[in-house]
């Protein structure tokens, strides 16, 4: 019985980690960088916008839902 239970334990660590686990994706726009998980996404936008500046800031995702966005242009 308690090698059932720590078998059963095992796998759902390994689920959670996996849906909690990030991967980063890098973007050719000057730097944005996004932290994709199942669960979740942060953004962290460092974009170039041609000669008159780049867009910056964090935008985080929960389930596809935005949580926080707080982006700027910046000359």
């Amino acid at each position: 019985m308690k090698k059932k239970t720590r078998t059963r334990n095992t796998i759902i660590i390994a689920f959670i980690l996996i849906l909690l686990f990030p991967i980063p994706l890098r973007y050719k726009d000057g730097g944005t960088v996004r932290y994709q998980a199942i669960l979740y996404s942060i953004t962290d936008y460092h974009a170039l916008r041609g000669v008159e500046g780049y867009d910056t800031g964090i935008e985080i995702k929960l389930l596809g839902i935005s949580v926080y966005e707080n982006t700027t242009f910046d000359l």
